[in-house]
C-alpha cells in the first residue's frame, strides 16, 4: 500500500511546482508516483460547478459556507475510489490539495480557528461520512500573504486565467494561512511538515525525514 502525502498552501503558494519537484525526485529513485490536484476541473461536474460559483455564475450559493464545502467535498468523493487504486498499484499518492483545503478556507470565511466548529463538520463529512483515505503527511507550504498574492496575479497575466473570488480576496487568505498553521500544530488527520517557500525548497530533506526506509 502507497503512502498518500497532500500539499497544502495559499493560492500562490507554489504548491504546483513543489509537486513537480517532489513527483520528480521520487522517480529519480525508482519509486511509483500517481498525482492528482483539486477541485478537478472539467473531470467532476461538482468541480465545475465550484467554479461556475467562484465566477458568480450560481446565483447565491457561493455565498453560503456550507453549500461550497459540499461541493469540494463531492468533488473528492467522486475521486475517492481512484485515489484508492492508486494507493494499491503506487508508492507514492501525491495530491495538491485534499480534505485540509475545505477546513482551513471555510473556517476562515468563517472567521474561526482551526480548533472551531467548521474544521470538525469537514472532517465529519469528508472522512466518516464519505470515506476518503486519510492522508499519511501533510506538506504545508507557507508563504506570506503578500508574496502569495503576488504570485497568484503573475500566474493571472501569464495564463490569462482570471482570479476568483478566493484567490482575489486578500483578508481570506491571510485568513486562511492562519488556520493552517493551527491544523498543522495540531496534527489534524495526520503529521505535517512546515515549509518555508519563499526559500530554495531542498526536496531531498522532505523524503530523507520521512521516506528514508
Amino acid at each position: 500500500m502507497g503512502k498518500l502525502v497532500v500539499i497544502e498552501g495559499l493560492d500562490g503558494a507554489g504548491k504546483r511546482t513543489l509537486a513537480g519537484l517532489l513527483t520528480d525526485a521520487w522517480r529519480r529513485a525508482g519509486a511509483t508516483v500517481a498525482t492528482g490536484a483539486f477541485p478537478r476541473y472539467d473531470v467532476d461536474v461538482h468541480a465545475d460547478l465550484v467554479r461556475d460559483a467562484l465566477h458568480g455564475r450560481l446565483g447565491d450559493v457561493t455565498g453560503s459556507v456550507h453549500a461550497m464545502a459540499v461541493l469540494y467535498a463531492l468533488d473528492r468523493r467522486g475521486a475517492a475510489d481512484g485515489i484508492r487504486a492508486d494507493l494499491a498499484r503506487c508508492d507514492v499518492v501525491l495530491l495538491d490539495r485534499y480534505v485540509a483545503s475545505n477546513a482551513a478556507y471555510g473556517a476562515a470565511r468563517q472567521h474561526q480557528g482551526a480548533d472551531g466548529e467548521f474544521v470538525e463538520w469537514v472532517r465529519e463529512l469528508e472522512v466518516e461520512r464519505f470515506g476518503l483515505p486519510i492522508p499519511d503527511l501533510h506538506l504545508l507550504l507557507r508563504v506570506p500573504t503578500g508574496v502569495a498574492a503576488d504570485r497568484a496575479a503573475r500566474r493571472e497575466r501569464s495564463e490569462a486565467r482570471e482570479r476568483d473570488v478566493y484567490e482575489s480576496d486578500g483578508g481570506l487568505q491571510a485568513r486562511c494561512a492562519a488556520v493552517y498553521d493551527g491544523l498543522a500544530a495540531a496534527g489534524w488527520l495526520s503529521p505535517w511538515e512546515v515549509l518555508d517557500g519563499t526559500a530554495d525548497l531542498r526536496v531531498d530533506d522532505v523524503l530523507d525525514r520521512w521516506f528514508a526506509h
